[in-house]
Parts: C-alpha cells; sequence; structure tokens
C-alpha cells in the first residue's frame, strides 16, 4: 500500500478536514506537525517540485512574517522564499498531502482525493 503522508497543523481547520477525510478513505497517513517539526531546505524543495509549484505559491501571505519579511516583493527568488520558509515554517500553506512522486495542497480537502 503506497504511503502517504500529511504535513498537518492540527488547528487548521482545512488541515483537519484532510485528514479526516484520508481516514474516511482508508489511508492512515503518516502525520508530520511541520510546525513542530519542519521540513528542512532539500524536503522542501523536493515538496514544491511534487506539487509543481513555484515556491511562492506555497506561502501564506495573511500570516504577519509574510508582511514583516517583506515577502511581497516579486524580486525575491525562490530560494529566498524557501529561506523564510524554513525560517518560519507557518508561512507554508497547509496541508501538504504527499504519496510517492505526487503531492496536493488540501485547499480545498477535495484535493487529497486526486492521490487515491
Amino acid at each position: 500500500m503506497p504511503v502517504y503522508t500529511i504535513y498537518h497543523n492540527p488547528r487548521c481547520s482545512k488541515s483537519r478536514q484532510t485528514l479526516q477525510l484520508l481516514k474516511d478513505n482508508g489511508i492512515e497517513p503518516e502525520v508530520v506537525l511541520y510546525l513542530e517539526t519542519p521540513p528542512n531546505a532539500n524536503q522542501l524543495k523536493n515538496l514544491l517540485k511534487k506539487l509543481d509549484i513555484p515556491a511562492r505559491q506555497l506561502l501564506r501571505k495573511g500570516e504577519q512574517d509574510y508582511k514583516d519579511l517583506g515577502l511581497a516583493d516579486q524580486n525575491l527568488t525562490d530560494e529566498q522564499l524557501i529561506d523564510a520558509m524554513l525560517k518560519a515554517p507557518k508561512l507554508i500553506e497547509r496541508p501538504i498531502v504527499e504519496k510517492g512522486d505526487k503531492a496536493i495542497l488540501g485547499r480545498p480537502p477535495e484535493n487529497a482525493l486526486e492521490l487515491i
């Protein structure tokens, strides 16, 4: 059976709904509480590759750190944005569900069905 991983924040309703959706479909994913155990640079780059999105699309633009760090600056490179996410993991959009060489953002939670 394929291994599923969810990068999860239990305080986030979309994250909880996505986890429940996986469980309702018979999947017990590995749960990574990414605020407590953030991904390293290689893991984050790998997730971005699997998501097939640039780093900017993984940023939570409503976070205070986004404003404080000036991340709206369109001249920032993916490397700079990744560095910001490593320093402040709450900037990482959630939840991310990973299976093999693919990953999705669980916004909306039903997106997770693409991996089942």
